[in-house]
């Protein structure tokens, strides 16, 4: 009896290829998709991304693409769960001051969590989980490690480190040894209807603003030495390294360097005032190992498409102090930091204020 793998379908390229090739490899595939949409915050656009008012297409679409290759699809309402657990997360940061990552709380909590708490619930028995993840998996010294997707542009297991063990012995990832072009190239081939369908590119299309809901709240934009700038909206509307659409005027260059959320203020600063070579994060999380070394040496990526950058790292407690080797332009609080090691994922954290 063939094993049984449990697909997440988006109805994009990625996915629904990733289905077809476990089909050919003899897998039982079922495709299961989840429902997020909540209607209580109104006049959402739609658009290329996650969330958004017109996901019943989508929902559609896989349906039709689980009969055409002869598989079952279910489709579970996540609306709930989504909107108490990412929309309030996104929301409650933006409010902090902090910028969120919901991609990887989404992925941690609801794709490789309640979507499948979701299928069993229902009955739905099964040996494995797949994604359409540009990512890999490999089994060594006891322990089920994560690594980068061979295609260095579309790698995405920055968005994974939260994985823990149960959850990377169960996952297969099979489009992780592709390029995305084979992969475009092999769905023309088989003649899926999306193999040119654009990648989503973020959880939300519109203005943040949208899933916000927050009133204006004018507020100063100042520099380090107290000198008032202009004013601005919120300080929700701005995030820690911008640089455009600041509002005000100066001699040089302007970037964010930091909001406070009591005070309602924006400080910027010039590109000097942004350098920084340190920084430290919390609620971490290790997938190479159960506990770190006190000191040791990684490669580090503060956001999914940076470049992995040198660094020492020093663990205090629950905290780790991330020392760069090289000057970085700025830290974003709330924002994730993965570790790694060559092409393995070491771990991670949240970047907090010292």
């Amino acid at each position: 009896m063939s094993d049984v793998v449990l697909i997440g379908l988006s109805g994009g390229v990625d996915s629904s290829l990733a289905a077809i090739l476990l089909k050919e490899q003899g897998y039982d595939v079922i495709g299961v998709s989840m429902s997020i949409y909540n209607k209580d915050i109104p006049n959402l656009i739609g658009g290329n991304a996650c969330y958004g008012p017109f996901e019943k297409p989508e929902i559609t679409n896989i349906h039709e693409f689980g009969k055409k290759i002869g598989i079952k699809t279910f489709v579970f309402d996540c609306s709930e769960e989504y909107k108490n657990t990412i929309l309030s997360y996104f929301q409650n940061e933006y409010k902090a001051g902090r910028t969120p990552n919901p991609c990887v709380k989404c992925n941690e909590l609801m794709k490789f969590g309640l979507l499948l708490q979701k299928a069993e619930s229902e009955g739905i028995a099964f040996d494995y989980f797949a994604t359409g993840h540009y990512c890999q998996t490999e089994y060594k010294d006891g322990r089920y490690l994560l690594k980068k997707g061979i295609d260095e542009k579309k790698d995405q297991s920055y968005f994974l480190y939260k994985l823990n063990q149960t959850q990377l012995s169960k996952v297969i990832f099979p489009l992780g040894s592709m390029t995305k072009e084979e992969v475009r190239r092999i769905a023309k081939e088989k003649g899926l209807d999306v193999a040119d369908k654009a990648d989503s590119q973020d959880f939300y299309s519109g203005n943040y603003n949208d899933l916000l809901q927050m009133p204006i709240k004018k507020g100063n934009i100042m520099l380090p030495n107290g000198t008032v700038l202009g004013v601005h909206n919120g300080y929700w509307n701005y995030t820690i390294g911008q640089r455009k659409g600041l509002g005000v005027s100066y001699s040089e260059p302007l970037f964010v360097l930091d909001m406070d959320a009591h005070r309602n203020i924006v400080w910027v600063g010039t590109q000097k005032d942004a350098q920084k070579t340190e920084c430290y994060i919390e609620d971490l999380h290790w997938i190479k190992f159960d506990k770190p070394a006190d000191n040791f040496k990684a490669f580090a990526k503060q956001r999914s498409t940076a470049k992995p950058a040198a660094v020492s790292v020093s663990i205090y407690g629950d905290k780790a102090k991330i020392k760069y080797e090289d000057v970085q332009k700025s830290f974003t609080p709330g924002q994730s930091l993965v570790l790694y090691d060559g092409d393995y994922v070491i771990g991670g954290g949240i970047i907090c204020k010292e």
